[in-house]
C-alpha cells in the first residue's frame, strides 16, 4: 500500500515539502514522515472518504509546521570547535584575591595565622590541626574563630569595607 502511495503522489509531495522547507534534504526527511505516518495510520487512508493526496499535503505540512516550532522553542545548538579553546575566567581576579589574604594573613598575631594555615591552607580537621600545632582541639576552634575575625577585618580595611 505504501509503495503504490508514494508511486503515485511521491513526486508531488516531494515538490510540495520542497516548497515549504526551501532544502531537499529535510524535504525528503518530512516525506519520509509523513510516509511513516500513512503507514501507520492506513486505515484512513483505505476507507475511501478523503483525498488520500490532501491527506498527505496536510500531513507534510504539519511535519513543517512542529519542525519549525521545535527549532524556535530551544536554543541553537552550536558545535564545539577545537581551534576555539573554552573561556576560562580570567586568572587576575585570583592574583588579586591571593594577595589581599596574604597582606591579611600578614597582619595576624603568628598563633592565628598558623591555625588559619593548617585549618585551611592544608585542610586539616580541628583534631589534626591540633596535633599538629600541639595544643586542645578547643584552642584550635577558638583561635580559628578570632583568626577569621581578625582575617575579615584586616580585609576590610584593605578593600575598604567596614562592617
Amino acid at each position: 500500500m505504501i509503495r503504490q502511495i508514494y508511486v503515485e503522489h511521491g513526486r508531488a509531495l516531494l515538490a510540495y515539502a520542497t516548497r515549504l522547507t526551501g532544502d531537499a534534504a529535510a524535504a525528503e526527511d518530512v516525506v519520509q514522515e509523513t510516509l511513516v505516518r500513512a503507514w501507520k495510520h492506513g486505515e484512513a487512508l483505505s476507507d475511501g472518504s478523503r483525498s488520500v493526496r490532501g491527506w498527505l499535503l496536510t500531513v507534510a505540512r504539519n511535519i513543517v509546521t512542529d519542525r519549525a516550532r521545535a527549532r524556535r522553542a530551544r536554543p541553537t545548538e552550536v558545535a564545539e570547535n577545537p581551534a576555539t579553546p573554552p573561556m576560562e575566567r580570567d586568572h587576575s581576579d585570583g592574583v588579586v584575591d591571593t594577595m589581599v589574604v596574604l597582606d591579611g594573613l600578614g597582619t595576624l598575631s603568628a598563633e592565628h595565622r598558623r591555625v588559619l594555615i593548617e585549618v585551611y591552607y592544608r585542610g586539616r580537621t580541628t583534631a589534626e590541626a591540633a596535633e599538629v600545632l600541639g595544643v586542645p582541639a578547643g584552642t584550635v576552634k577558638s583561635r580559628t574563630y578570632y583568626a577569621l575575625r581578625a582575617l575579615r577585618s584586616a580585609l576590610g580595611d584593605v578593600v575598604g569595607v567596614t562592617r
